[in-house]
């Protein structure tokens, strides 16, 4: 019998010590890295190339910020299970990356079973998940 594949994670953060820690999370919980990107307009692009499963995106980024990129993979992608991930002084940006699609959040910083538990409720595997 074929083995389940591991869903493919793309993980876009300006910060590369945060894609590191959010890459690590989401290894644990057994996701793979289909691939990083260090800031939006780079992660849209990532996001065609790939078509990851999942998609891990920080809100605040220099080039194009998260809630651009959320609306243009969401354009490209309905579909798209896009979990963002900002500081809790950003709640206002958090509120809307739900309202225009964003199937969960996660807030820095983050401990490792917070970022498996929103790709997996993002994924559909477990709980209700956001607006779903």
């Amino acid at each position: 019998m074929a083995e389940e594949k591991q869903p493919g994670v793309l993980i876009i953060d300006d910060l590369g010590f945060m894609r590191d820690l959010m890459a690590k999370a989401a290894e644990s919980g057994g996701f793979a890295i289909a691939g990083t990107a260090s800031n939006g307009r780079e992660g849209v692009r990532s996001y065609v190339m790939l078509e990851p499963d999942l998609v891990l995106l920080d809100i605040t980024m220099p080039v194009m910020d998260g809630i651009t990129a959320l609306k243009k993979i969401l354009a490209y992608d309905p579909a798209a299970r896009v979990v963002m991930c900002s500081t809790l002084s950003e709640e206002s940006l958090i509120i809307r990356a739900l309202q225009i699609g964003a199937r969960d959040y996660i807030v820095k910083p983050f401990r490792p079973q917070r970022v498996v538990s929103a790709l997996e409720r993002a994924r559909g595997k477990t709980g209700p998940g956001l607006g779903l």
